[in-house]
């Protein structure tokens, strides 16, 4: 396992694309001191800021410290695993292909965004656009999974394609926006226009929500595949709150304002 901790927080954001297991495995101490980062537009080298110990080939990577200005942790991995013991900046996990991701504590904005593979589980909070695409592309998270104990910023999933996000605290304004696919699983309150503009995947909400007049009501069944998610996500260790399967769902089309076949499963009490 290769440790790095943070000395002092940077006064401006400090770009490190390179704490990645791709990029660290197989170097020795010297070496990985030695890469480039940036704080701001400044090029500098990594050990000006990380305290770097190595004890192993590097596929396991643990950071340490208020890491909250410290962004594109994991950009692009491919394998192994990085653990996180405190805050995250933003795009964590950012086009993540495979490997897994664990913070004990909170994460910014862009966790996992347009990821094709991979586990990212955040233990506390996030903040918005979780596993969506970013500002002009038109798809977002491709495959995986992000896991978010505590609650999350807006947009969270937009344009996602495939793959799993779930949260189990309030999420903001916009969640699923633009979906195109994939699952979204919101255990806690929701806000206002859940699954705008959706063209397919699944939303299962848990919470009362408000939902957009152009989602239409189409029945009210237990939806035997939930079963499947709820076994994953407690195998996974994420806390799913035992009336998931002992409710029914209201089923909810859209969103018709694009002629939709997306769905919204909204739990109501059985």
């Amino acid at each position: 396992m290769i440790t790095l901790t943070l000395r002092e927080v940077p006064h401006v954001p400090l770009e490190a694309e390179v704490l990645c297991p791709d990029v660290l495995a197989g170097k020795a101490r010297e070496e990985i001191q030695a890469l480039p980062v940036f704080l701001g537009k400044r090029p500098r080298k990594l050990g000006d800021f990380f305290e770097v110990e190595v004890d192993g080939d590097g596929e396991a990577i643990c950071l340490r410290g208020d890491l909250r200005r410290v962004r594109w942790v994991g950009r692009g991995m491919t394998r192994g695993r990085i653990v996180i013991h405190g805050d995250v900046g933003m795009h964590l996990g950012a086009f993540m292909q495979g490997g897994t991701i664990e913070v004990f504590g909170n994460a910014s904005d862009w966790v996992g965004a347009e990821m094709t593979g991979g586990r990212i589980y955040v233990h506390g909070n996030a903040g918005g656009q979780v596993g969506a695409g970013y500002r002009g592309s038109p798809i977002g998270m491709q495959g995986g999974t992000i896991l978010i104990e505590g609650s999350a910023g807006p947009e969270v999933g937009m344009r996602l394609r495939r793959g799993l996000i779930a949260v189990g605290g309030a999420v903001g304004d916009f969640a699923g926006l633009h979906m195109r696919g994939g699952t979204i699983f919101l255990l806690g309150p929701s806000g206002i226009r859940t699954g705008a503009w959706m063209v397919r995947g699944t939303i299962v909400v848990l919470r009362p929500a408000a939902l957009l007049p152009t989602f239409l009501y189409a029945c009210t069944y237990r939806p035997t595949f939930l079963r499947l998610y709820v076994r994953y996500l407690q195998s996974q260790g994420f806390p799913v709150p035992p009336e998931a399967l002992q409710g029914v769902y209201q089923r909810y089309t859209g969103d018709t304002a694009v002629a939709g076949k997306g769905e919204i499963l909204q739990w109501v009490e059985g």
